[in-house]
């Protein structure tokens, strides 16, 4: 009987700075403290920092009426108009923006400024996608499958450049840009897919074929989990997709001898521990 924990599991770098920060400003000022949007896809995490004292600002019209106090902007960053509303408040900001996130902005914003057609492959309602549109300015599109792509129109005459969401499937990202250049002869292709997105994929994969079980732990908002779990489901049959050990039926882990686990990159190391030492305990 035998128990996989990823090594890749839990959280990523970006993800560890913008928590880190949110405690630091909570430790060092002493004014109101806000995050633009949860500061990661976790709400045990959330729930922690609001117990401390942070606000969660959830529309622009709430962030519109803050006038003291201070603004952290999240890992998955924002829009630049966002950016330059709170730089003309005079509100005093701290940037979470993952440092991979904020690579992009740069890029988009760059390669939009010499006339290139930006082609955001990811999910259009995820706010890291949301962000890097907001870089990109009006000659941009999100690309999330191929029936995106068909439907439209890159003309003629434009110099595309591809970039994508930094937690995207990776596999299913080499199949897009494999589509966009048959529909055009200019296209430069920026893998902005992170590292330790790509690490952490191919581990799930390669544990989930390997085990009678598999245990996918994050939050149900959090998009590398959810692209975790539908790798790790087409590898193994028996995929659990749970954000803390309440939602595990330990039952279902009976009749089996391996069970693998990984987590999303903005998983607390406790909920893991606390997951796989109860797996250990059925066993």
């Amino acid at each position: 009987m035998k128990v996989v924990r990823a090594k890749t599991a839990g959280f990523c770098f970006g993800v560890k700075r913008a928590v880190d920060t949110v405690y630091e400003q909570v430790d060092s000022f002493d004014g109101p403290i806000f995050t633009y949007g949860p500061i990661i896809h976790n709400e045990e995490v959330v729930k922690d920092l609001e117990q401390k004292g942070v606000t969660v600002i959830r529309t622009e019209e709430e962030l519109n009426s803050i006038t003291e106090g201070t603004v952290i902007i999240r890992s998955h960053g924002v829009e630049k108009r966002i950016c330059d509303m709170l730089e003309m408040k005079g509100i005093r900001v701290v940037d979470a923006t993952c440092p991979f996130v904020k690579k992009i902005h740069n890029i988009v914003q760059q390669e939009s400024a010499e006339g290139k057609l930006i082609l955001i492959i990811g999910d259009p309602s995820h706010p890291e996608v949301q962000g890097i549109r907001g870089w990109a300015g009006e000659n941009a599109r999100v690309i999330q499958n191929a029936d995106d792509i068909e439907n439209t129109d890159f003309g003629k005459k434009n110099e595309i450049c591809v970039v994508s969401q930094t937690t995207f499937n990776y596999n299913k990202f080499k199949d897009l840009v494999e589509i966009i250049k048959k529909k055009s002869y200019d296209v430069s292709v920026l893998n902005t897919i992170c590292n330790a997105t790509k690490e952490r994929q191919t581990e799930a994969e390669s544990i989930a074929k390997s085990v009678d079980a598999m245990i996918v732990i994050g939050d149900k908002h959090s998009s590398n989990t959810q692209k975790l779990f539908e790798i790790c489901r087409e590898a193994c049959n028996n995929t659990y997709y749970i954000q803390t050990l309440d939602d595990l039926d330990l039952n279902q882990l009976g009749s089996v001898e391996t069970v693998g686990i990984t987590a999303g990159a903005s998983t607390p190391n406790n909920i893991i521990e606390e997951v796989q030492n109860n797996v250990r305990i059925i066993f």
